[in-house]
């Protein structure tokens, strides 16, 4: 007969290395069902839907968002996203908002001093694009917040 820890040890390291090949193969399944999953209904890892989408929220119109950019989905968001997001996030480009003179200086400006490359062709529709999506709107830096309670702060 065996030491009867050294017997419960043995046991205890099996069930770990079962348990650590258990977890590895769930982790490839996932993995593989969530590609296949996402192949299937035309959206892969890396694809990138450039068709419009617009759902209706309280009456106005609103555009979809693009999950894996943050870009808003529409004609010119494959080329924006190629050449925009290889050098700073697309949420540099989202919080900002301009006219297509504006869009145009500012790309001038990355050629200029941020060694940005010529866009070549696709300069038209990326700045159609961002005109389109990112321009100016007329509201002000922030709405007026509504206050529901107000208190007295006490001394």
């Amino acid at each position: 007969m065996g030491n009867p820890h050294q017997t419960y040890r043995k046991r205890a390291r099996r069930l770990y290395r079962i348990l650590i090949v258990v977890s590895c193969l769930a982790l490839i399944l996932a993995i593989v069902a969530f590609y296949f999953y996402g192949e299937e209904n035309g959206a892969g890892a890396n694809s990138i839907s450039t068709h419009p989408k617009e759902t209706e929220v309280f009456g106005e119109m609103e555009k979809s968002i693009d999950s894996a950019s943050g870009f808003i989905r529409g004609t010119g968001l494959r080329e924006t996203i190629t050449h925009c997001t290889p050098c700073h996030s697309a949420q540099l480009v989202t919080q900002n908002r301009m006219t297509k003179e504006g869009w145009l200086s500012t790309i001038r400006w990355m050629q200029e001093t941020q060694n940005l490359w010529d866009l070549g062709e696709s300069e038209s529709i990326i700045l159609e694009y961002l005109a389109t999506n990112y321009a100016p709107e007329a509201k002000g830096r922030r709405e007026n917040l509504k206050v529901t309670e107000w208190y007295v702060l006490e001394e």
